[in-house]
């Protein structure tokens, strides 16, 4: 009797630890965070969508650095065409080329990686993409699709021979990374969001955590707008981040300047307007105009995201020389501070514009 009790206290406990370690597996599956690699593809996939090239050539030197193989980006770029055009993707890759070439310059070495496979010898191309899709989707897809499939069976055929077959076939990257660069992209581009919510579920399926994809929103959020990012976010059920802020500063400046130096000051306006737009996150818009009837009167419409972004811009190199090497030039200043009288509409204004 006493054998069978030993015997069943064990088996309690067993089942126990094996149910406390399967949801402990979850948990950590459900709160896994995306790596440093995962981080760059991303970065790498949507300022390719946005056709960036400037900080794409940044993010493509920070993968690099982070173990991304050779092959491993070019396989991101070359399926990105199927989601953001032949021109991003190819602009991309030209970009990748020349960062490739100055850091072989440089004496810097990468790793080329797994070899890319360069053609697909199977018998039935469609049958391997409608296969692969039945994987990325857990739902069985039929011939042709239906709605677009029936209507357009060429771009069926397309869809499933050369994305889901040709492209698909190459294990360079996995299916969870091809979700995580095809949810990268088209988070970042306006009205794809039924093609967005698909990837979404795909990638979940792939194994995308809903941590992963918070964390892919805010990424997108730093290299693209809020809006995009709150698209994402409203897909997975996470609050969203107001567009505008409670301190945004809108600002209109009135300045008069002496007709002697207007075309000097305009110059010099027109390099610290580039700089402060292009340079500093916080600037949101900075947009100067003078009367028709008079070009000496001067307008200046300045938008900062919040206190911190102007106090921030009142120290950059490129505003304290427009404000002492104009001093002379300006016969009056007048700072007028505004508040908008519709704040949804102004946010609905900032969404069109982003």
């Amino acid at each position: 009797m006493k054998s069978k009790n030993k015997f069943l206290q064990w088996m309690i406990l067993f089942v126990l630890t094996l149910s406390m370690t399967k949801m402990n597996a979850q948990q950590n599956k459900t709160n896994q965070n995306l790596n440093t690699k995962e981080h760059n593809l991303v970065k790498i996939s949507s300022l390719t969508a946005t056709g960036n090239l400037e900080n794409l050539k940044v993010q493509l030197n920070a993968g690099l650095d982070s173990g991304l193989t050779i092959n491993e980006i070019e396989e991101a770029l070359v399926q990105l065409y199927a989601y953001c055009g032949f021109p991003r993707s190819l602009n991309a890759i030209n970009t990748f080329k020349t960062v490739l070439d100055e850091r072989k310059a440089k004496g810097i070495n990468d790793i080329e990686g797994k070899k890319n496979i360069t053609e697909n010898k199977v018998a039935d191309k469609y049958e391997q993409g409608r296969k692969t899709l039945e994987i990325l989707t857990n739902t069985p897809q039929t011939k042709p699709a239906p709605g677009f499939g029936e209507f357009s069976p060429r771009i069926d055929a397309f869809l499933k021979e050369h994305l889901f077959a040709d492209i698909f076939v190459s294990d360079v990257l996995t299916y969870q990374q091809r979700e995580l660069v095809t949810i990268s992209a088209l988070a970042s581009l306006d009205g794809v969001e039924g093609q967005l919510q698909s990837h979404i579920n795909m990638g979940k399926n792939m194994g995308i955590t809903e941590n992963q994809l918070g964390e892919l929103a805010d990424l997108i959020q730093e290299f693209v707008n809020k809006s995009q990012a709150n698209m994402v976010r409203k897909m997975i059920g996470k609050p969203v981040v107001p567009v505008i802020e409670n301190d945004m500063i809108v600002r209109i400046s009135e300045i008069e300047i002496d007709p002697e130096f207007l075309e000097e000051y305009h110059s010099i306006l027109k390099e610290e307007t580039s700089a402060s737009v292009q340079l500093e996150k916080g600037v949101i818009a900075i947009f100067p105009m003078y009367q028709k009837e008079n070009p000496a009167e001067v307008r200046i419409v300045e938008i900062y995201a919040d206190k911190e972004a102007y106090q921030f811009h009142l120290q950059t190199p490129h505003f304290l020389k427009y404000k002492t090497s104009t001093l002379k030039m300006v016969k009056s200043l007048k700072l007028i501070d505004m508040e908008s009288l519709d704040k949804e509409m102004m946010a609905k204004i900032f969404e069109k514009i982003n």
